[in-house]
């Protein structure tokens, strides 16, 4: 029997973590001598055993496996010293449950803010606010998981911390940088925690938080060519128009020589007297803490809140009776916060689908600057699609209202939480 032959390239998290396994328990595989990604995989002699030309791929003597995931499992039933899928049918369950989370709602979302980011598919920045929202999710899910143990499942390094720590090693170098230690410090101890394993070093390498990677759309640069003969036409029909500053030759955009910019008008919300709470501050809280508890986000904001500066109210979608897959209501959420951006400044949302399909409404909360709700909300084009209360937080049933929605563990008429977006 020959070597097994693994074909990957290093930043994959599944290669990784085949690796990983491979390395921690003695299992025998060589890298091939002469594989060139994006042409090897595309070979006929390759595609003979491997038909998407997809990689991680593992072949062994007349056995051929591709799916990282697929692999990954194989090889650690191979493993004689280690339970990387742990003890049980529930541990192993609940390992591929977190590989899954983390692969389909982290790593695709980087993936596709990749495709966004450059050029792969046309820029869109409500798709891009939506991946960005999809990771965070997913991460803080990951986050609370981690807030009481060690490992993700067990007492012992398992296939999900193998995965799951190289998934966030490429989140903080693409889509998180310098802020990942404080919005998700569990996650990136878990990180240092594999990482630092001295089978591991080698195989993680070392990891960067830096912005200087991070995802960003930037538009691309004029066509110089395709320029010239609009020039130059402007210059025969309109000689003044040779004198054109250079940054408005680069910008179409930018307005007309002969007619004044539009001035920038000020938010009245800006001239509203100063307020001791502090908004940003509050969405970090809301972020890096248990929603609930003794030290969590809602006793940090009982202890700021200005009721004089800010308003807290409840948002209700007021045609219920036509929403029907729960999943296409949250996109719904998500979509009506994209269309909040020109007020993210001076505002914060929770509001989540409750029931199940056919069966559901849409209803949260949303933290405003000021003693009104339309002037921050009504830039959203659909604002008038749902109904909106204003809360007391010395009454009771408001408090319970807003708790709940701020902890994703709201119920009305039987109906509980099925899923939610937060506008931070």
């Amino acid at each position: 029997m020959s070597t097994p032959t693994l074909y990957a390239v290093d930043h994959q998290p599944f290669s990784k973590a085949i690796r990983a396994v491979c390395t921690m328990s003695g299992i025998p595989f060589q890298a091939p001598a002469d594989y060139e990604h994006f042409k090897t995989n595309k070979e006929v002699a390759f595609r003979a055993k491997f038909p998407h030309g997809k990689i991680p791929a593992w072949e062994e003597d007349d056995f051929f496996l591709s799916e990282g995931d697929a692999i990954l499992r194989y090889v650690a039933s191979k493993a004689p010293n280690g339970d990387f899928y742990g003890n049980s049918t529930k541990e192993a369950a609940l390992i591929d449950q977190f590989i899954h989370l983390a692969d389909s709602e982290v790593s695709a979302s980087i993936t596709q803010i990749w495709f966004i980011c450059n050029g792969v598919i046309p820029y869109s920045k409500p798709a891009h606010n939506v991946h960005l929202e999809r990771q965070a999710r997913a991460l803080k899910t990951l986050e609370l998981r981690l807030a009481s143990r060690t490992f993700f499942v067990g007492e012992r390094i398992t296939a999900a911390d193998l995965v799951i720590a190289a998934i966030t090693q490429i989140s903080v170098n693409t889509t998180i940088g310098k802020a990942a230690p404080s919005q998700y410090p569990n996650l990136v101890r878990h990180l240092e925690t594999i990482s630092n394993q001295p089978l591991l070093k080698d195989i993680f390498g070392p990891t960067e938080y830096t912005d200087a990677r991070l995802l960003a759309f930037v538009p691309p640069k004029k066509d110089d060519k395709k320029k010239e003969p609009k020039a130059e036409k402007k210059k025969e029909e309109k000689p003044k128009a040779a004198k054109k500053p250079k940054q408005e030759e680069e910008d179409d955009d930018e307005p007309p020589a002969d007619v004044p910019p539009e001035e920038k008008k000020r938010n009245p919300l800006d001239d509203l007297p100063k307020s001791a709470f502090n908004l940003e501050d509050w969405k970090r809280a809301y972020s890096n803490l248990d929603t609930r508890g003794a030290d969590g986000s809602l006793e940090w904001f009982y202890k700021n809140y200005d009721p004089n500066g800010f308003s807290v109210w409840r948002v209700d979608f007021k045609y219920n009776e036509e929403l029907t897959q729960t999943f296409m209501s949250s996109n719904q959420i998500g979509g009506f916060f994209n269309r909040l951006e020109a007020s993210r400044k001076y505002l914060f949302g929770s509001v989540g689908v409750l029931g199940e399909t056919n069966n559901s409404l849409i209803t949260g909360t949303i933290i405003t600057r000021g003693p009104e709700i339309e002037p921050t909300i009504s830039v959203a084009p659909d604002w008038e699609s749902y109904a909106y209360a204003r809360l007391d937080l010395s009454k009771e049933e408001d408090k319970k209202f807003f708790e709940a929605a701020l902890a994703w563990d709201l119920e009305i008429d039987g109906k509980t939480w099925a899923d939610g977006k937060n506008f931070k």
